[in-house]
């Protein structure tokens, strides 16, 4: 069975004349037109089947696009001038919504991530003093050397999955930096175990055809995550217990929340504490090694030699002889080009979430409280409206010539901001965004002078989980 599709005529709206980003205006107050579904399911199955598909076709409905899934009613928003709308001039009229809440719910954590209101403000404040350029700087020498430290120990010809492999660098990375501590093998597989164990869940509860179950069915997914949750759970207890009986002080992140105060004076409670790092241990390492995976399984491709060749020679003219330093950052370009390529290809997270606190209109069409609006973040990053070649990893791009004939990103001044938001936006934009575009391009640089990686996976499947997870990947490794 297929969905049926609205028409021209069901669709109720008119040219807005003061549009030049091809958007329709409704008559005020109708609903987003969208996709009828099937009966019961809706569009449910044809999420869950292929949700970036899903994300890119609904398009043709336009900017503004109305669908029913797992129960709930979705708006999709599909243009970059109504992703700042809501993100940044009308925040105040959004929230992260119920949707978000379940997968916090899921995780069974309350931090940074799904915190509203004053109490996101505290936390905010509290955490991004771990985050300030200085403190990014200090983290540099940390990223590389993880780096160094798992190409060595690779061989030449050895095929590795390079996905497994990129998570234990920024996981290596992540607690070196803002924990301030060596995980260890042993707590490391722990992690490692509870994020696969979160993906398989994840993928089953919210975006896999079990969607279309009853809740009550028994899930193995579910067993073994919440197994692997309790483990995690006591692993962060061990830590904040071991950095308090240190009394160091520190502008780390574990230091932070296990010694620091609230801007009104109150301190953490143990919950928050838990509830944060175990937020951070995800986010502050997924979202980058899935970053790196797509960046090295591009630049593996057999049409990428010219981008390849590019980025060797910066490399090279940069570093010589040595891996890359903070120092060197402002002058790899060509290595921000292609990590910015790789988000814009395959963000980690393709699309947001946000809740409209009581009713309001985008466009005119009316959003009702209650309705996931999901901010297309995917689709409108594959959409040819401000990308040529949408579909194509195309580096150069981002890049430009300064006076001195050297390369510099640069973004298209005709381009609106928000056609590229892999770190989100608003208030609400990633507090980690230096730190992952910091280690995202170290890393990349410090694994092009080393190694040569070529694909042995010839194609991969993106689905969305904990991150855009793209699976096994693996490479061959070739010594430079």
């Amino acid at each position: 069975m297929t969905e049926t599709h609205a028409t021209a005529d069901d669709r109720e709206s008119t040219t807005d004349a003061n549009s030049d980003t091809g958007r329709t205006r409704a008559a005020v107050g109708t609903p987003p037109p969208g996709p009828r579904g099937l009966p019961l399911i809706d569009s449910t199955l044809a999420f869950a089947l292929d949700p970036l598909e899903f994300l890119v076709s609904i398009r043709e409905y336009g900017d503004v696009a109305r669908y029913e899934a797992f129960g709930r009613e979705f708006v999709v928003v599909s243009d970059p001038g109504l992703v700042e709308e809501v993100t940044v001039a009308r925040d105040d009229e959004f929230w992260r919504g119920e949707f978000e809440h379940e997968f916090s719910d899921l995780l069974d954590v309350e931090g940074l991530f799904f915190a509203e209101g004053e109490r996101w403000r505290q936390q905010r404040m509290l955490l991004q003093n771990a985050f300030t350029p200085a403190q990014i700087e200090s983290y540099a020498d940390d990223m590389v050397e993880e780096t160094v430290r798992l190409v060595e120990n690779w061989s030449d010809g050895e095929v590795v999955d390079i996905r497994e492999a990129m998570s234990t660098l920024t996981l290596r990375a992540l607690t070196r930096s803002l924990f301030d501590l060596e995980l260890g093998d042993a707590r490391a597989d722990r992690v490692r175990r509870w994020v696969h164990a979160m993906g398989a869940y994840s993928d089953n509860e919210f975006f896999g055809t079990r969607a279309v179950l009853p809740t009550w069915l028994p899930s193995r997914a579910e067993r073994e995550y919440r197994r692997a949750t309790a483990d995690i759970a006591s692993l962060v207890d061990d830590l904040v217990a071991e950095r308090r009986r240190s009394d160091g002080e520190g502008n780390d992140l574990l230091s932070l929340l296990a010694t620091g105060e609230y801007p009104d004076g109150s301190r953490p409670t143990a919950e928050e504490i838990a509830d944060q790092l175990q937020l951070f241990l995800l986010a502050g390492h997924e979202t980058t090694a899935t970053a790196l995976t797509y960046a090295c399984w591009l630049l593996a491709a057999d049409d990428a030699d010219d981008v390849r060749d590019r980025l060797e020679r910066e490399v090279d003219s940069v570093c010589g002889d040595r891996d890359p330093t903070f120092a060197d950052l402002r002058d790899l370009a060509v290595t921000e080009a292609v990590g910015r390529e790789a988000m814009r290809l395959y963000p980690p997270l393709p699309f947001l979430q946000r809740e409209p606190h009581e009713e309001t209109a985008l466009v005119g069409y009316r959003i009702e409280p209650g309705t996931t609006v999901q901010l297309n973040m995917y689709g409108i990053h594959r959409d040819e409206r401000w990308w040529a070649q949408a579909d194509a990893f195309r580096p150069n791009r981002w890049l430009a010539d300064d006076e001195n004939g050297r390369s510099v990103v640069a973004d298209p001044d005709d381009r609106p901001e928000y056609a590229y938001f892999p770190f989100g936006g608003g208030s609400r934009h990633c507090i980690g965004m230096r730190f992952a575009m910091t280690e995202l391009k170290l890393s990349l640089a410090t694994l092009v002078r080393r190694v040569d990686l070529e694909r042995v996976t010839e194609s991969i499947d993106p689905t969305p989980k904990v991150s855009l997870d793209p699976g096994p990947v693996k490479m061959r490794v070739r010594r430079s």
